[in-house]
Order: C-alpha cells, then sequence, then structure tokens
C-alpha cells in the first residue's frame, strides 16, 4: 500500500477497508466456505510516519523502498494512493514486477499516459483496478436500482451539483491540499472530479459522447499549509454539459467555490417520463408519475405549495458496507478467483480522457466530441498505434461544429 499517510489511503483504503477486512476474518470467496485473509505492508518516504501507523493498527510489515517490496513475492498486490504525478512511475515498476496494480484515479497525468499503463498491464496479463467508490454509495445504489426496475421509464436528463467552500488558507486553514490548486502539481477540480463523473455516466446512464466544458480559477491566490501566500494556478470550479449515448443529457456543476445549500455534498436529479428522483451520498426521494403535482406559473403570487413534501424517500432495502471495502473485496475475489471486475485500468484512462478534453473544450469554448475507447487488439503502442473514432462520436461531430480529438492507441 504505497501513500497510506495521505488522508484517502490511510482512513479509507487502510483502516476503512484493508483493516476491516482483516478484522472481519478475511474475504469469502464463491463458494461460501473459503476465505482469504489480506496483510498490508505500508510504503512511502517517511519512515517515522510509516512506524507510527504500524504501531498504531498492529502492522507488522513497512518501508521506504518501493523497489525492495515489489521484488518480494509474499506482496501479490500493489496498492497506489500517490499523488498523480507520481502514480505512472510506479505502476509501470509493479507491472514489470508482476503485481496485480489497483489504483486511485486520475491513473495518469495524461491520457496517452494512462492508455499505455492498461496496454502494459495486459501485455503483461496483470489484473488491474481502479476505484470507482462513488457507485458503491449508498444513494448512487439505490439509483441503480430504481434504473434497472424500469422506475424513470426515458430517461430524459441528469443533473448534479457538487461541491463547498474550501477556505482559502489565511484566516482560516483550507481543508483540501494546496497542491488541488497548483497545475503544475497536477491539481484542479476537472482533474479531480472528471474522472468520477465519467464511470458514474457511463455506468448508470450511458457512455459519454462529448463534453462541452467551462473550467474558472474563482479564487486567484490562496494560503499553504506554512502560512505562505502562493498563486492558484488550477482550476477551482466547473461547469459542464455531457451528452450520453441514448440521448441523455448530463449537466454537472463541481465548485469548491460555493457554499452548501443542499441535503449532502453532492447531489444528482434524474428526470424520466415515468418518474425522477433526487439523489445523495446516502439519501434517494422519488416522485413518479402519478404522484407529480401540477404547478402553475405565477409571479405575481407567492406560491405557498411545499413542493419538497411531494417526494417520497426510497427505501434502502438492503445494509450498504463502505464503498471503498466493498470494492476491495470485489477486486480481491478478482485477483483470487477471477470473479468479474469491469472497473480496470482501461476504464481509468476513459476518466483521464474526459478530465483532458474538458479542459481543451474550456481552453477552446467549444464541444469536444469524446471516441470510443479500447485497446488496439494486435496491442500495438500508444505511440505509434493508428486512432479510429467510433461512429456515435463521428456522427456527434458532423452534426455540431466540434472537432474530434486523434487519440493514440484508441479504436
Amino acid at each position: 500500500m504505497n501513500g497510506v499517510s495521505g488522508r484517502m489511503g490511510y482512513r479509507q483504503h487502510l483502516v476503512r477497508s484493508i483493516l476491516a477486512i482483516r478484522e472481519q476474518g478475511g474475504v469469502l470467496l464463491a463458494d461460501g466456505v473459503t476465505g482469504v485473509q489480506v496483510e498490508p505492508i505500508l510504503v512511502g518516504r517517511s519512515e517515522a510516519k510509516l512506524a507510527e501507523l504500524a504501531a498504531k493498527h498492529g502492522i507488522e510489515h513497512y518501508t521506504t523502498n518501493l523497489d525492495e517490496a515489489l521484488a518480494d513475492d509474499r506482496w501479490q498486490v500493489y496498492a497506489d494512493f500517490l499523488v498523480t504525478k507520481a502514480r505512472a512511475q510506479a505502476i509501470r515498476k509493479a507491472i514489470a514486477a508482476g503485481k496485480a496494480i489497483y489504483t486511485e484515479k486520475p491513473t495518469a497525468e495524461s491520457f496517452e499516459e494512462a492508455l499505455e499503463l492498461a496496454r502494459l498491464a495486459i501485455e503483461a496479463g496483470i489484473k488491474n483496478g481502479v476505484v470507482h467508490d462513488k457507485l458503491y454509495l449508498p444513494g448512487l445504489q439505490k439509483l441503480k436500482r430504481l434504473i434497472d426496475s424500469g422506475f424513470f421509464g426515458r430517461i430524459l436528463s441528469v443533473r448534479g451539483e457538487f461541491g463547498y467552500w474550501v477556505f482559502e488558507g489565511d484566516w482560516q486553514p483550507a481543508q483540501r491540499p494546496s497542491w488541488n490548486y497548483r497545475a503544475e502539481d497536477g491539481g484542479g477540480i476537472i482533474v479531480d472530479m472528471f474522472p468520477h463523473w465519467n464511470y458514474v455516466l457511463e455506468n448508470l446512464f450511458g457512455r459519454v459522447e462529448s463534453v462541452y466544458a467551462r473550467a474558472v480559477t474563482e479564487i486567484p491566490e490562496r494560503v499553504d499549509e506554512r502560512g505562505h501566500p502562493y498563486p492558484a494556478t488550477a482550476d477551482d470550479a466547473a461547469y459542464a454539459i455531457f451528452e450520453l449515448e441514448g440521448g441523455v443529457i448530463a449537466q454537472l456543476n463541481s465548485s469548491w467555490t460555493t457554499r452548501v445549500n443542499r441535503d449532502e455534498l453532492v447531489e444528482f436529479q434524474v428526470d424520466g417520463t415515468l418518474g425522477s428522483a433526487v439523489v445523495g451520498l446516502f439519501g434517494c426521494r422519488i416522485q413518479p408519475r402519478n404522484a407529480t403535482p401540477k404547478p402553475v406559473w405565477n409571479p405575481d403570487l407567492a406560491d405557498a405549495h411545499d413542493y419538497a413534501a411531494d417526494w417520497i424517500e426510497s427505501p434502502g432495502n438492503a445494509e450498504f458496507e463502505n464503498g471503498f471495502k466493498t470494492q476491495w473485496e470485489e477486486f480481491i475475489r478478482h485477483v483470487v478467483e477471477d470473479a468479474p471486475n469491469p472497473y480496470d485500468l482501461l476504464a481509468g484512462a476513459r476518466g483521464v480522457l474526459l478530465a483532458e478534453e474538458g479542459l481543451r473544450s474550456s481552453a477552446e469554448g467549444r464541444r469536444i466530441a469524446l471516441p470510443l475507447v479500447t485497446l488496439a487488439t494486435d496491442a500495438a503502442s500508444a505511440t505509434d498505434a493508428a486512432a479510429t473514432v467510433a461512429a456515435s462520436a463521428t456522427d456527434a461531430a458532423a452534426a455540431a461544429p466540434t472537432e474530434t480529438p486523434e487519440l493514440s492507441g484508441a479504436r
């Protein structure tokens, strides 16, 4: 586990996932009898921090030498929670060492590099997975159940609001690390959130076929952890429209410069011909067609109707565990008994592509069509394989003043 001293690596992956799995006795396999236990080795730059974490949680193994850990046959899975700039190099080493890969996203700094990692893993026969944690949230699992049941009829649109106010760091410390606001260090809300939006949209509603985005840096100067002012060079808010296969339109706002006036920090409204839902991290409220009120627009009179009361809370009807832990268990089953795993490095590359093209859309002020991304069947390298574009993206490009990017190694 490389990068466990960071907030996400420590809280979600080490404590709430791997250590929780270890404490419960491991992962139960498909036969319902066999269990597989996990044992972590902590990897990082600071031996003192690693020793402190190991002592706190009863972990025997830690090291500051990644190469030695990768050379040790005891460790079968390489898990990466590093900052994005350091990730690709470490994953390449792990692939060369024959380790299974499980990584946070974005998987690389560029689409070309992310696609190369996917190609290298496939060529080496390496099992690999990328964190898709939002899909395991109780709210989105309830939403998936509604979609599968046909509750919405034909889905028309998705609207999403994500974000909160991140303090500038002067009179109150910022609640996010300063590198998030420096483009040169891999920061920016598009790089951070568009890989999430890609897998949420494609797994619930359909593949993203085009993006129109506007990225802005609304707070131009912030104060870092040492109290030093610095110029914010990365975007801290992004407003985007995504066109999905099947004609669904998604509008998603992502912002670290907004104050929350909603039930949860992220909220999606899905509208369909037969019903609508408003979904957050945990909650899921629905309004079916036959229980929809009939508003009448009249700006001359105050509207006393309580529209919030027209929504029904959708029951869980299931027990939802921590989403990171659930996906870890699924990945361990994938490694041990080849259970299905759709959330691989190629899926991660699609998320990097959406972020890359979202930034290009903002810079060029236009809509960008996205290709269907697969690896060339002959495993040609990402630098010399010809790129072709899926018919859906080609049609979209023909219908609007949009250029389709040429993407090495994509089909």
